[in-house]
């Protein structure tokens, strides 16, 4: 049972999947986001390769709650998606991933261009982390 967690975002797509067990999220790496064709062809390599049951999507809600345009990107974004994949396909509240990332990027003293290139994978990671704490909370 593997799940596939996205970080989207107009310039990189931090990407991070469930091990074999569905219990902890791991880092796939980031995609530069160069287009919708070149990026879907990045993704549905990464699908094929992990042929996950469902992927979860941060969605970047306002700290109010409530949702502008970067909402609306993100809709967008998985409507495209579905088009190279017909699973399940669900969204997660990502309102504190990035500043959860950075902090934890803080500790580890990443720093620079190494910080820019993996802050995506720790985000997807985190909205990955928050999709299963839930399941575990109401399964």
């Amino acid at each position: 049972m593997r799940i596939i967690g996205i970080d989207y975002g107009d310039s990189r797509v931090g990407v991070a999947v469930t091990d074999i067990m569905g219990w902890t999220a791991q880092e796939v790496g980031t995609i530069k986001n160069k287009g919708a064709k070149k990026l879907m062809d990045e993704l549905k390599k990464i699908i094929e390769e992990y042929n996950p049951e469902t992927i979860v999507i941060g969605l970047p809600k306002n700290m109010d709650g409530t949702e502008g345009f970067r909402v609306d990107a993100t809709h967008k974004f998985a409507d495209k998606l579905r088009g190279i994949y017909d699973g399940n396909i669900e969204y997660v509240d990502e309102r504190l991933t990035t500043m959860g990332a950075a902090r934890f990027l803080n500790t580890t003293n990443t720093r620079g261009e190494k910080r820019k290139n993996v802050i995506d994978t720790v985000s997807a990671c985190l909205i990955l982390e928050s999709y299963l704490a839930k399941q575990k909370n109401n399964g």
